[in-house]
């Protein structure tokens, strides 16, 4: 899986969580093709997440070229580190009886104003306007996620 490589120490941390719960993790599915601005997805009742790492990659303009030791593609690291976490939190949502695992007004005053088209996207798959918000929320929050996974998945 490619996606790996773009994975902090955090995140690979997370990704054998994800395995540890019974879930796999499937990287460019046919799912990724319904549309290339999506990065990734919760297939609950298969318990699969998917992550669309062509997708991210054409997103942030990925290439192969090193231009810098820390800034080489650091927007492709950013979009599949979020996307991984993003659907991990749907996964933990799952594990916790379909319910978000947080208090919704906080979410709401947390929620970056700049996720605002993501979300409406999102919800448009899902239906979940409470369980987006609190994915596209976490998503920048590794060590929630991790946390989470172990108290309600494992």
């Amino acid at each position: 899986m490619e996606f790996i490589i773009f994975l902090s120490k955090l995140d690979k941390d997370i990704f054998e969580l994800i395995k540890k719960t019974n879930y796999s993790i499937e990287e460019n599915s046919a799912l990724c093709l319904i549309d290339k601005k999506y990065i990734g997805f919760h297939k609950k009742r298969e318990k699969i997440i998917v992550i669309c790492t062509e997708n991210a990659k054409n997103i942030t303009h990925f290439t192969k070229k090193l231009t810098s030791i820390n800034k080489d593609n650091h927007k492709t690291k950013l979009y599949i580190r979020r996307a991984l976490r993003h659907e991990a939190t749907h996964m933990i949502q799952s594990c916790n009886g379909d319910k978000i695992i947080g208090d919704i007004n906080e979410i709401k005053k947390k929620i970056n104003k700049s996720k605002e088209k993501a979300i409406k996207a999102s919800v448009k798959i899902s239906g979940n306007l409470e369980k987006e918000l609190e994915a596209y929320m976490l998503e920048d929050k590794p060590k929630k996620v991790k946390k989470a996974i172990i108290r309600y998945c494992l």
